[in-house]
């Protein structure tokens, strides 16, 4: 799977997905970095067919509205360290792709992955 961690995510977040074997890109990795526009990282997962990883609620508004990005995963954990983010993501990855494979929209929290239909 490809994917693109948005700006409010931290890189290691990028990296270890890339450690699992998917293609991922952070928004630091892009030329404006960290003050890339929300449309440009839609239309660049669209174009690379990525999905979405953010805490913006912005991009659950252009997803309900628009479809756009095409593929989203919305991180609702609160403030919480890195270390917990990232554990939570190892622990859970083979069901994210799981129901990635079954909708675009998926919403994480700290203690339960939700399917939006």
């Amino acid at each position: 799977m490809k994917f693109i961690v948005d700006a409010q995510l931290p890189r290691s977040l990028s990296e270890l997905l890339r450690q699992q074997g998917h293609d991922s890109v952070h928004t630091l990795d892009l030329p404006e970095k960290n003050r890339t526009k929300d449309a440009y990282i839609s239309e660049l997962s669209t174009r690379e067919d990525r999905i979405v990883i953010t805490k913006d609620s912005d991009f659950i508004e252009t997803f309900l509205l628009l479809s756009k990005p095409e593929r989203l995963i919305v991180v609702k954990t609160g403030n919480i360290r890195n270390a917990d983010l990232l554990s939570i993501f190892s622990t859970h990855l083979l069901k994210i792709e799981e129901l990635l494979a079954q909708c675009n929209l998926i919403e994480i929290t700290r203690d339960r992955i939700i399917l939006h239909l």
